[in-house]
């Protein structure tokens, strides 16, 4: 089930997204959400959904404006699931609900700034939903190790 988060929630997506931010290749993030700090930045999202299974908080997506003014009908998300959930397709159901919440709140087009190259399951994924990758940015994207790996932007209109 996927729906928006509560406060009851945050101490487990709060684990998850740091899950992600410590792993170091998918998140720009280098620094862990706190619970005061997560709690922070959750709020101030457009929307925030958590998917839940069992009771429990399996995965989550953030989705917010990509820019301002004349660009501010283009929206961004970041999805993050749990380890122990991954390849159940979790992350299909946040992209799905994303893009009904993206129209929701008065999006167009979901872009996605960032994706590693080397994520070959979510750019599977974003392509099978129908996304377009914008091209290649050579290093775009500092690793753990200090090396660089390219990222491909993507879009889609919702």
């Amino acid at each position: 089930m996927i729906r928006a988060y509560s406060d009851a929630d945050l101490s487990a997506m709060i684990a998850i997204w740091n899950e992600v931010v410590e792993a170091g290749n998918a998140f720009p993030q280098e620094e862990p959400l706190d619970p005061e700090s997560g709690a922070a930045f959750f709020a101030q999202q457009t929307y925030t959904g958590v998917a839940e299974r069992g009771g429990k908080i399996c995965g989550l997506y953030i989705l917010h404006p990509n820019n301002v003014g004349r660009c501010g009908h283009i929206c961004n998300a970041s999805y993050a699931v749990s380890g122990s959930y991954r390849g159940e397709h979790i992350g299909e159901q946040l992209v799905l609900d994303c893009l009904k919440q993206a129209k929701a709140h008065g999006f167009r087009v979901l872009q996605f700034n960032a994706v590693v190259e080397s994520n070959i399951h979510a750019r599977h994924l974003y392509e099978r939903l129908g996304f377009t990758q914008l091209g290649t940015i050579k290093g775009g994207f500092r690793m753990p190790d200090g090396s660089y790996a390219n990222i491909c932007p993507y879009y889609r209109e919702v």
